[in-house]
């Protein structure tokens, strides 16, 4: 495992491009953590940023103490490897359904009509932008 304070490496940047499911932790929760499957996307800028909506349980902890942390992890049949990013985590208004369109076109078929269905809905409500700048970052390589 190697710790580099706080930042992303290119390495980290290409793991994290791949449609994987990220899970979310938010401080000011249940004791111990409660983690969630989240998409997510890493940013040039190397934040890691998701969707939520903004009255969910998530968004009011954040209100309350915004660190945050996912951890996203090799599938199945691959060599371990899995990335830990913590920071605080802005709760943006703006982008949220920019970001929603291009995480549903890394994750679902769009060409399925079902999926195309579930896109609309989702983009038909409200949602706010997650950013988690990242403080600490531990990754495991096998």
């Amino acid at each position: 495992m190697s710790t580099d304070a706080t930042s992303l490496t290119p390495g980290d940047l290409e793991f994290l491009r791949r449609p994987l499911h990220g899970f979310l932790s938010v401080a000011g929760g249940p004791v111990p953590p409660q983690p969630r499957p989240v998409w997510f996307e890493a940013t040039a800028e190397g934040t890691i940023q998701l969707f939520t909506g903004p009255e969910t349980v998530k968004v009011r902890r954040l209100r309350g103490d915004p660190r945050a942390s996912i951890v996203v992890a090799a599938p199945v049949g691959e060599r371990e490897r899995w990335l830990s990013v913590a920071g605080r985590t802005t709760v943006e208004p703006d982008g949220a359904h920019d970001l929603c369109a291009r995480l549903a076109a890394r994750y679902w078929d769009l060409d399925d009509p079902a999926r195309a269905d579930e896109l609309a809905a989702m983009m038909a409500t409200d949602q706010v932008r997650l950013v988690i700048h990242p403080e600490e970052v531990r990754r495991f390589t096998n």
